[in-house]
């Protein structure tokens, strides 16, 4: 349901849960219950005080008229209605665990022990680590792979319809769309295909909870047709961070098993001041409208022109000249990595989402018209930081390694991975042999090598490369010796 389309309805302009917990804080009522500052009247020190004061009037728990996230039947119940009502599918739910939790809770509530699926390679770790709870049996897919960029994409319905000859038992597939640098792909034949087999969808979206916004960005993954889709409104929607979005909208997936491990996975003491924020986010996408879409695209029109005369720098350009406008990749044209731009632009107070060894990733605000945000500081900031590096050594051919290069596909058996014994070798010499931990690079929280995949000479090359470039990783506990965990 498109939002521009909407934008005078009438109902998406209130804020139920935000109202109540307003009205709560405005009685100035006396607490004798948890959380332990009671209201605000604790303050830490002085220090925090200006900082934490209001919000914390709001930091409530499950008091009669504030209702209960696990059992709503008042005010989240309303704005969780709103919420599905805004995004055209059947139910919503507010997450305050962030996108990782409904991940999990979508994968536990329709994958089942021994269940083969399929998952695009370059998925976020939560994807990998639902499936490893739920004992299920992944076949990889590898996604296309975009050699200017050096970054993976998404997958293709021919990789899928492959995939599905090799292994027709397939019960579910788990995409990402769009992908952490704001990369698109054709979702709709994929789901068309799966649906025909009555095998559900499940869509990681957390980087796509704008997409409703009107015809600046792509489709949503719900508009394509996904049975369940995972959105983190903190990611491009002005919502605290953690909060996130689970929506089903699918006959082939059980909405009393999705909700059954969101109250298991759930915090039984959920952040009101975070599920307000998802009300407020809500009620800020679903009365976006035309005008407030063509504000934002003049801006960010202006701003990557400026940006792109910046001596030093290059706005990267998408494959197929369509992805998430709130999303800029620049490339140093001087030689430098993205880790060292990064470096460079918080000299200056620009701080970045992301880096990689080529890339430096920028997330735009999601703006409304007349809406002002320091565009032309940053430019100037940005322009001024590079000044200072001396680097004429211009870019020539490189060689980018695609550590997601497998065969199409590949099948990961978890149980029996944990069945064998474990040794440590140096990366320089881990080609050939089976992983036995996860290396991610974080952000953006994307492994390279899991446990029991095969190490590669392209995945040796990318680890050196992280390494070098100034690179930051999760989950290993040799690489700061250089030196990785394999099986035996």
């Amino acid at each position: 349901m498109g939002i521009l389309e909407n934008g005078d309805n009438m109902e998406q302009y209130q804020t139920p849960l935000f109202d109540v917990l307003k009205k709560h804080s405005e009685q100035q009522p006396i607490s004798f219950h948890v959380p332990g500052h009671k209201n605000g009247y604790i303050h830490w020190d002085r220090k925090s005080e200006p900082f934490y004061r209001d919000v914390l009037s709001i930091d409530a728990t499950e008091l009669t008229h504030l209702d209960d996230l696990h059992s709503p039947e008042g005010a989240i119940l309303e704005a969780e209605n709103l919420l599905a009502a805004a995004y055209g599918v059947q139910k919503s739910y507010f997450l305050v665990n962030g996108s990782t939790v409904g991940n999990l809770a979508m994968i536990m509530g329709v994958i089942q022990e021994g269940d083969i699926v399929f998952t695009q390679r370059n998925c976020h770790k939560s994807i990998l680590n639902g499936l490893q709870l739920t004992k299920a049996t992944p076949v990889l897919l590898e996604p296309e792979y975009h050699q200017q960029w050096g970054v993976a994409g998404g997958v293709t319905v021919k990789t899928v319809k492959e995939a599905y000859e090799a292994f027709p038992h397939c019960k579910a597939i788990v995409l990402t769309y769009p992908t952490y640098y704001g990369m698109v792909y054709e979702l709709t034949p994929i789901i068309e295909f799966a649906h025909e087999r009555n095998i559900p969808v499940l869509i990681d979206e957390a980087h796509g909870a704008h997409f409703i916004g009107g015809d600046y960005y792509p489709d949503s993954a719900i508009k394509a047709g996904a049975d369940v889709v995972v959105q983190s409104a903190h990611k491009t929607l002005p919502a605290m961070t953690m909060g996130s979005f689970l929506h089903i909208n699918s006959t082939l997936v059980s909405t009393k098993q999705i909700n059954h491990y969101l109250r298991i996975l759930q915090s039984s003491s959920p952040s009101y001041p975070i599920m307000a924020s998802l009300d407020l986010a809500r009620h800020y996408i679903a009365t976006y409208k035309l005008e407030d879409q063509r504000y934002l695209e003049s801006m960010i029109s202006s701003f990557k022109g400026k940006l792109n005369e910046i001596n030093g720098i290059t706005v990267l350009t998408y494959p197929g000249s369509f992805g998430d406008p709130l999303k800029i990749t620049i490339q140093s044209t001087t030689g430098l990595s993205g880790f060292e731009l990064q470096e460079l632009f918080e000299t200056a107070g620009v701080y970045t989402e992301l880096a990689d060894p080529y890339n430096l990733l920028l997330i735009l605000p999601l703006l409304k018209k007349d809406a002002f945000y320091p565009f032309d500081e940053a430019v100037q900031r940005i322009r001024k930081a590079l000044g200072t590096k001396n680097s004429a050594v211009e870019m020539g051919n490189r060689h980018i390694p695609n550590y997601f290069k497998k065969n199409t596909f590949s099948t990961l058996y978890l149980d029996q991975i944990q069945q064998k014994s474990i040794g440590t070798v140096p990366i320089e010499q881990s080609e050939g042999y089976i992983c036995a931990e996860s290396i991610i690079p974080y952000p953006p929280g994307i492994p390279i090598l899991i446990p029991g995949e095969e190490i590669t000479k392209e995945i040796v090359e990318s680890i050196l490369l992280l390494l070098e470039t100034g690179g930051r990783f999760q989950g290993s506990s040799e690489l700061i010796n250089r030196k990785i965990n394999v099986f035996k």
